[in-house]
């Protein structure tokens, strides 16, 4: 059988006050408060493509009779349209057409997307201009949760498109570039962990961005990191991230969200002096 109303997920750069207000709207429009999953309200601010891979790996394993509400919107009250999408594999997307449901969408499998006329949801007096998450996303997303079909809400439309960056593998060298930096200050890159599987005394050498980290270890877990150390491990979302064990890596290379990120395999350490790990980090001049 079927649930008596879809689950609604809420991922967000709002912070929590603003999250409590399109908490309201949707049990004003008939959300049981049992049916409404945070899934963030602290990402970075305005970042849209972060905020794409996020979702797309928060999502995951979410049920089929899921509805995925985003508010990451720096566009608010300008061009950019309100929408709703369709998936083959049953989760709904509704928030701003900016690109950031676009990969979770195409991994579900896009159906079809709509945008939202406000004209078919519920009149409520609207406070400004600057919060369709409040005003639009959320009365939209209590009409999925509800039973009502994608299309109900307006007129369909070809979605905004986000590629995140993919990586470039050759021989024994991957490039690519820093997705995500988390509260610890590790740097989640685009580079499959798949490709680089630590053994036994495993060492890479480590560029990101213009900073040339040296020689450093390629290790499964942050206790064999160790304290201070700089080095490189697979993260949980299955890509290798830079990591200082009980330290921000983002601190010691000076390095976030874009960074470009060059790993290659060392067939041993460098030379004293060379490694990152044996000398202070610099201060950026």
């Amino acid at each position: 059988m079927p649930p008596r109303a879809r689950l609604v997920t809420l991922t967000s750069d709002i912070g929590w006050a603003y999250a409590a207000q399109v908490k309201a709207a949707l049990l004003a429009g008939g959300v049981p408060p049992d049916r409404i999953v945070d899934l963030a309200h602290d990402l970075p601010a305005h970042g849209v493509r972060e905020a794409a891979f996020l979702l797309r790996a928060m999502a995951r394993g979410f049920p089929a009779f899921s509805v995925h509400l985003v508010i990451v919107d720096p566009g608010v009250g300008g061009r950019r349209r309100s929408i709703a999408i369709e998936t083959r594999a049953g989760p709904c997307l509704v928030g701003p057409d900016n690109g950031v449901l676009d990969p979770l969408a195409r991994e579900l499998g896009l159906r079809a997307a709509y945008r939202i006329d406000p004209g078919r949801l519920p009149h409520r007096s609207r406070v400004g201009t600057t919060f369709d998450g409040r005003d639009i996303f959320a009365p939209a997303a209590a009409r999925l949760a509800a039973g009502a079909s994608v299309a109900s809400l307006g007129r369909r439309i070809s979605p905004t498109r986000l590629r995140l960056p993919e990586p470039r593998e050759r021989g024994g060298e991957a490039r690519g570039e820093v997705l995500h930096v988390d509260r610890f200050g590790n740097l989640i890159t685009n580079i499959r962990s798949g490709s680089r599987r630590p053994g036994r005394g495993s060492a890479s050498l480590l560029q990101v961005g213009r900073r040339r980290a040296g020689t450093v270890p390629l290790v499964t877990s942050y206790e064999a990191l160790g304290p201070g150390r700089l080095g490189i491990l697979g993260s949980s979302f299955g890509l290798l991230e830079v990591a200082v064990g009980e330290g921000r890596a983002s601190d010691r290379l000076h390095a976030g969200v874009g960074s470009s990120v060059r790993i290659v395999r060392a067939r041993r350490s460098g030379r004293r002096g060379e490694n990152a790990n044996s000398a202070r980090p610099r201060k950026r001049a």
